[in-house]
């Protein structure tokens, strides 16, 4: 069970022929738009889980 504070770490991806990280290198200040989650819960976790950091 996650300790209320504690830090989480997250590794978001995509496969190589959808976005390869060279792709990524070569994008304005190297940001992109990730979209295409079609599961509503995982939409939810990473929308309400995540935070920029």
């Amino acid at each position: 069970m996650r300790k209320s504070g504690e830090t989480r770490f997250w590794l978001v991806k995509s496969e190589p022929d959808v976005f390869a990280f060279e792709q990524l290198l070569k994008a304005p200040k190297q940001t992109t738009c990730w979209d295409g989650v079609r599961n509503f819960s995982a939409r939810n976790f990473l929308r309400d889980g995540m935070k920029k950091g």
